[in-house]
């Protein structure tokens, strides 16, 4: 696991995760179908969580769609005794980093944002992984908010997988598991340390693919 490698130098914190976290690099960025059909959820604010390799890119693409209120990275799918960077590294607590999105759905739907976390923000197509990083921290999985998400998730995989989008097969698990935010240097990395050559090299490329494929929520 590159992580772990990296783990054993004697840089420093911040420094360390800048070098160690790597992006999705299978399938490139691309246009795909919204999902068949969406759901109206009701209220001011409503939640998605997704995974999909180092969270801060994933966290990056959905702090600049309009409608997201917030964004904050962090750990699912493992205990909370766990839930802390040095332990998730380890690749023995089952957590997945993950990103909780606080949005308002009256300005972007759930069906958007799941198009824009498969189309933009990670490679869906690889197992446990995002290149090249190894492990099932950067597994691809979605943690439903309710009914209504788990049923439109599982919809739209199944479209796309149908329609033959991508090369190879999504392999987007669907899960349960509670949320547990991640360090304070990890959240909204990109804003904070944009000449990074991690985020220029990485993630910024994520944003012009947003920028260029969804400029009527770009923001």
């Amino acid at each position: 696991m590159t992580r772990s490698i990296f783990a054993a130098t004697a840089i420093g914190a911040i420094t360390l995760t800048a070098v160690a976290c790597s992006p999705a690099s299978g399938e490139a960025p691309q246009r795909i179908p919204a999902p068949a059909q969406d759901i109206q959820e009701a209220g001011p604010n409503a939640v998605a969580q997704f995974a999909g390799g180092c969270f801060w890119g994933v966290s990056a693409v959905f702090d600049h769609v309009v409608g997201v209120k917030n964004v904050t990275a962090g750990y699912a799918g493992g205990m909370a005794v766990d839930a802390t960077y040095d332990r998730v590294i380890t690749e023995t607590t089952n957590h997945a980093e993950t990103v909780r999105i606080v949005y308002d759905p009256a300005k972007v739907s759930y069906g958007r944002l799941l198009q824009i976390y498969f189309s933009v923000a990670h490679d869906p197509t690889q197992l446990n992984r995002q290149t090249p990083d190894v492990g099932r921290s950067y597994r691809s999985a979605i943690f439903p908010q309710s009914p209504a998400q788990q049923q439109l998730a599982t919809a739209y995989i199944a479209q796309l997988n149908a329609a033959h989008v991508f090369k190879r097969p999504i392999v987007t698990r669907l899960e349960r598991g509670t949320f547990y935010p991640a360090e304070a240097y990890h959240q909204h990395y990109l804003a904070l340390h944009p000449e990074s050559p991690y985020i220029q090299a990485y993630d910024m490329p994520k944003l012009r693919a947003l920028q260029v494929l969804y400029p009527q929520v770009y923001r």
